[in-house]
Parts: structure tokens; C-alpha cells; sequence
């Protein structure tokens, strides 16, 4: 070929590619992104993207530390530390922060093992610049709400002490006591729990709550703020029912001394745990900081290693385990001051079906400071005098037990919340009833009775009722005072069948059979009345002259009725279990209906009107001001 001709070539390939390249993408320019895509781009940093935020490119690139950070991370944190100790742009210290996390993930995630144990030393780093960064007394004013670095140095804060206390077996929690050695400097910490109840200081394991994603709840209750939510595990007392108990805990990080101390090697730190069941903050060079908490997670940690408690209500109920003694359960430690509100739950069922309510209430943090939340739990096979003269006395006990000398007036505020069943035992803790109940089964008074003082006192214990002077609300929830029309004859027959029932109840009703007034015998069909299912049979006369009896001078009522075709003719309302006609009381302080079936205590309209009870209970006890 002649070389005029490969000239030629030459040059028309040239102008090609020339025209390629001018109708690519040039170097730099834009392109259009959708509005998700636009806003990751604008939030993303290590925790959300494992990539840096450009607040922290800004930074590196102005000391020319970006390339060295990709090649020598290690190197690019200690240049940019000897630069924060003589520049006072609070920006520093949130780079380092974003900078130290991301090696320790690039650390973490490393097979040499001198890496992966390295890890935990930059995520605490990476706290301690977030902490510095947010609350240190530096030239710059700290970040404005509005700075979006503001939210994730708080992530980082949180992320990083669960990452840097990760450092046991299996990447189990160590809570640090002593030096702790870090790239840049040394940092002595103490631990302090002298926050927490008295009850729960020492705990069996410490577990993160953000390792854990939340199944089976509506909604998973936690508060922003500062500080690692934790699961404190402590194994229960013999006596209780379930032998795992979770509370809820945040660990916060307290500094003393900035980045100058930490570098001399005389910085310390302490590591304060806090209960989740206060209202807690802590105060930090004059700023209130409040702290992050979980609530739902130790509840469903709970629930989800306690097994038998899902299907408890059911088989106890049928005699088919070994029940649990019929006792009142401290969800959370006892603390004075704070009214209590019982949960009594209904037949073949369990505590379990007030998780969703529980969750829910114990995250408003007007109930949080103003209450604490107990539950008892029953064999509800039993009739339902028998199953509340034992609610009767385990409230006795525990008040008794909790201030035998009287100085806590909250106590004396009592709400008792009853679903079912519960209703029932709620209101035989608020009324005075005489003899009606029993003279509705004999016509007849107790010293007319020809029985045993024994069984007298039997007799007493369960149908002649005082109320407890420190119950002053109760809350009835798809309570059948007039007995449900599921309890008809055949099925408490086939009940009696299935049913085993434990001596001491079957022997009870034996004893004063004799005595009932022949109808009385007529409506149960020549049985013995034994089962909870009698005792709420439609036209039980003990339900019938309950119901007409009024709540004790001093205690209000609500009621929350359950209506599961409100199209229907209001005689024909009903639960599926209970008719309305049933479940209605005159007198009540409220009655609030809600379109759902006979178990409504986890229905958002249900939980939202308990809250409005309780808050309007606590501003007539004085307890909190009326909003």
C-alpha cells in the first residue's frame, strides 16, 4: 500500500473515533435518576451504602487524603487525627467518624485474623469522633437539627459501640472495664450501672437489639436518641412461669476529654446502662440528650425462645399440663411511684394476647413514666369465682409484699383491664357484694348453710366479696356479665367430658350442691357446676345478680364492647361470642364500641381507647396534668 494511501487511512480512522468518542458520555456530566435513587444518593454514607458520604470526600480531598485513604486507610485516619488537633472545623470529626467505621467493616469482613481483631478498635474510634462531633466543646458551634450529618453521626455513635463491644466468642457483647488501646491514642473506661433498678444490675447477657429483625408485631416501638439498645437477659426466680425474663437496656458512652486527651493517652470514658423503662436522657455539657430505646424487641425475644406459652392457655384449660399456679407476673421491675394496670386475660388463653396492647402502651411515654404493667395469669378452667378470689389475694400479696408500710400512693391507684373472662375476675375486685351471689345459687344466708367452717370459708372466699380499697378503675373488654350464648348446656357437657380438672376445684361446688335451689339445678341439667364454661352460661344466676351489682363508691368503669357486624339490628350485636346485651353495663364511665371479633384486645381502636382511659385516669389521680 502506498504510504500516501495508509495517510489517508490513518487519518479518516482518527476522525472516526473522534466522532464515537464525541457521541459517548462525556467525562463528566449528569444523568437523570429516579426520586429514590436521587435521595440514596444524597444520604449515602457507610452504614446505609458501605460507601463514603461526600460531607467526608469534601474533607479528605481538602488535605489530599482521599486517594492515600483508598490505599492506606490506616495511614489517611492517623494524617487526618494530627489535623484535628490543630484544626478547629467540627467537619473533621465527622469524616473520621465515617472513615474509622468503614475500615472497621473493611477489617471485619477481612479472613486474616490480626484484621478482623483489629475491627472493634476503629468502630470504637469511629464512636468517639461521632461523640466529639455532636456534643465536644469545639470553636464551631455544634450541628443544627437541620444538618443531615447530624442523624447519621448519631448512627454511627449507636453503630459503632454495638461493633466495638462485639468483641467477645461469636461476636458476643464484652462490656469494656479498663485501658482499651485505639490507633490514635488510649481510652481508660469504667462501667456504670448505678442508673438502673436496683432489681436488674447484674444481668446473664447483654445482647444488641439491632442485631435482631422483629416478626409477629404491628409496629416495632423504638425512640431516636443516642446510645445502644440492648436485651438484658437474666434468668428468672424458680417460682416464675417462664424462665427467660428480657429487659430493655440502653448503653451510652460518656466522654471526658476530647481528641487532645485521647492522644496524651488521658482521656477517659464511662459506659452508663440505663432501663428502657424510664424516661431516660442524659445531660452532656449542658444539652439534654435523650437516648435511644427498643421496647418491642426484648418482648419478642421473650416469645420467641418461650414456646409453651403460645399454646399454655389452650391445654392448661383442658387439663393437659401441669398448670401454673394461679399468680400475679411483674412484667418489668416494680417501681414506686408509677400506678399499676393489671391484665387479666380471658379463657384458654394466656398473657401472651396482650403483647400487642403491651407493646404499644409501654412505648407512649406519658404511660411510660406514669405506669408499670403487671399481668396475672390463671388456669381459666375453673369457675369464675374461684379463679377471682385468687386474683383477690395475689393482688393482697404482691401490694403487701411491695410497700407493707404504705408510702407509695400510686399503688393505691390500681387499673385492672379484663378481656373475656378476665372482665369477670376484674369486676369481682371492685364490688361489694354480700350475700346476693350466694343467696342467687341457696335462697339462703351462709349460717343457715349445714357445712362444715371450712367449707364456709369456702363459700366466703369465693361469692362473698369485699372490694380491694387500692383498685380504683376497672376496664372491661368483651366481657360477658350476663354469661355468652357459646356456654350452652351441650357444650359445658362435652366440656365436663374433656376437661380434667384438678380435685380442689371439683370438690369446692360438690360440697355445697346440696344446698342449690332446685332451678338452679334444672339450668345446669343435674351437673355439678365445675367449669368456667358454667359459670358463664347464659342465665347463670350468679352472673345475673353480678351484673346488677354496682361498682363500689370510689371506682369507675369503662367498657369496650366488640361488635362484629355493627350493620346488624343492635339487638342482634354480638362478637361472635358475646352479645352485646351481655357485654353492656349501666353506669360505666364510657362505653366504646369497636367493629371486630370476641378477641379485640390487639385492634389499634381497642389499644388507642385504653390509652385515653389510662391518660384520663392518671389526671383524676393527680398523677399527671390534664392535657
Amino acid at each position: 500500500m502506498m504510504p500516501k494511501l495508509k495517510t489517508l487511512i490513518s487519518v479518516a480512522l482518527m476522525f472516526a473515533c473522534a466522532l464515537v468518542v464525541s457521541s459517548c458520555a462525556t467525562p463528566a456530566g449528569v444523568r437523570k435518576i429516579n426520586p429514590r435513587a436521587a435521595y440514596q444518593d444524597t444520604v449515602a454514607n457507610p452504614l446505609n451504602d458501605a460507601v463514603l458520604s461526600d460531607d467526608t470526600k469534601v474533607v479528605l480531598d481538602r488535605f489530599d487524603l482521599y486517594r492515600k485513604f483508598k490505599s492506606s486507610p490506616a495511614a489517611a485516619i492517623a494524617d487526618l487525627h494530627a489535623k484535628a488537633l490543630c484544626d478547629g472545623r467540627r467537619d473533621i470529626l465527622y469524616a473520621l467518624a465515617e472513615i474509622s467505621y468503614l475500615y472497621g467493616e473493611d477489617l471485619h469482613e477481612s479472613f486474616l485474623p490480626g484484621s478482623r481483631k483489629a475491627a472493634p478498635d476503629y468502630f470504637l474510634l469511629s464512636a468517639v469522633y461521632a461523640y466529639i462531633y455532636i456534643l465536644g466543646d469545639m470553636r464551631e458551634p455544634p450541628p443544627a437539627a437541620y444538618d443531615h450529618r447530624f442523624r447519621t453521626a448519631c448512627d454511627l455513635y449507636n453503630f459503632s459501640l454495638w461493633r466495638s463491644l462485639s468483641n467477645g466468642n461469636g461476636g458476643r457483647l464484652v462490656l469494656p472495664e479498663g485501658p482499651r488501646a485505639l490507633p490514635v491514642g488510649n481510652l481508660f473506661i469504667t462501667l456504670n450501672k448505678s442508673q438502673l433498678p436496683s432489681a436488674v444490675t447484674d444481668f446473664d447477657e447483654l445482647l444488641p437489639s439491632y442485631k435482631y429483625a422483629v416478626r409477629g408485631f404491628i409496629v416495632r416501638n423504638r425512640t431516636p436518641g443516642m446510645g445502644l439498645p440492648l436485651i438484658g437477659l437474666k434468668k428468672n426466680t424458680k417460682d416464675a412461669f417462664m424462665a427467660v425474663q428480657a429487659i430493655p437496656v440502653t448503653a451510652f458512652l460518656r466522654m471526658e476529654g476530647g481528641l487532645p486527651e485521647l492522644t496524651a493517652g488521658t482521656a477517659t470514658a464511662s459506659l452508663e446502662l440505663f432501663s428502657a423503662y424510664d424516661d431516660a436522657e442524659v445531660s452532656v455539657n449542658n444539652h439534654v440528650i435523650p437516648l435511644q430505646t427498643d421496647t418491642t424487641t426484648p418482648t419478642a425475644y421473650i416469645l420467641e425462645h418461650e414456646s409453651l406459652i403460645w399454646d399454655y392457655g389452650m391445654k392448661a384449660f383442658l387439663g393437659k399440663l401441669a398448670a401454673a399456679p394461679n399468680k400475679l407476673y411483674l412484667m418489668q421491675p416494680y417501681q414506686p411511684g408509677r400506678i399499676p394496670v393489671v391484665f387479666v386475660h380471658g379463657t384458654m388463653s394466656s398473657p401472651v394476647w396482650w403483647t400487642e396492647m403491651w407493646n404499644t402502651l409501654r412505648a407512649d411515654p406519658e404511660l411510660r413514666r406514669t405506669y408499670q404493667f403487671w399481668f396475672f395469669m390463671y388456669n381459666s378452667n375453673a369457675l369464675v369465682s374461684l379463679s377471682a378470689a385468687d386474683l383477690r389475694d395475689s393482688l393482697r400479696k404482691e401490694i403487701a409484699l411491695l410497700d407493707p408500710d404504705k408510702k407509695d400512693p400510686a399503688l393505691e391507684q390500681m387499673v385492672v383491664v379484663g378481656h373475656s373472662q378476665g372482665g369477670l375476675l376484674a369486676n369481682l375486685t371492685a364490688v361489694s357484694t354480700g350475700d346476693r351471689l350466694l343467696r342467687s345459687l341457696t335462697d339462703k344466708d351462709i349460717d343457715s348453710l349445714d357445712i362444715s367452717d371450712e367449707q364456709k370459708a369456702l363459700l366466703r372466699r369465693a361469692l362473698i366479696v369485699e372490694p380491694l380499697p387500692f383498685v380504683k378503675r376497672v376496664v372491661y373488654i368483651s366481657t360477658p356479665h350476663r354469661g355468652s350464648f357459646r356456654s350452652s348446656l351441650w357444650i359445658r357437657k362435652i366440656a365436663q367430658k374433656i376437661i380434667s380438672l384438678p380435685s380442689n376445684i371439683v370438690t369446692f361446688p360438690l360440697n355445697a350442691y346440696s344446698f342449690l335451689k332446685d332451678d338452679v339445678k334444672n339450668m345446669f341439667g343435674d351437673r355439678i357446676p365445675v367449669t368456667s364454661l358454667d359459670s358463664m352460661s347464659p342465665g347463670n344466676p350468679v352472673m345475673k345478680e353480678l351484673a346488677n351489682i354496682p361498682l363500689a363508691q370510689g371506682v369507675k368503669g369503662n367498657s369496650i364492647i366488640a361488635v362484629k357486624n355493627p350493620e346488624d339490628p343492635k339487638e342482634q350485636w354480638n362478637d361472635g361470642v358475646v352479645e352485646y346485651s351481655s357485654a353492656h353495663l349501666d353506669g360505666l364511665e364510657s362505653e366504646f364500641i369497636v367493629h371486630s371479633g370476641h378477641s379485640c384486645q390487639g385492634h389499634p381502636l381497642t389499644i388507642e381507647e385504653v390509652r385515653r382511659i389510662l391518660i384520663e385516669h392518671a389526671v383524676s389521680a393527680g398523677a399527671i396534668p390534664n392535657p
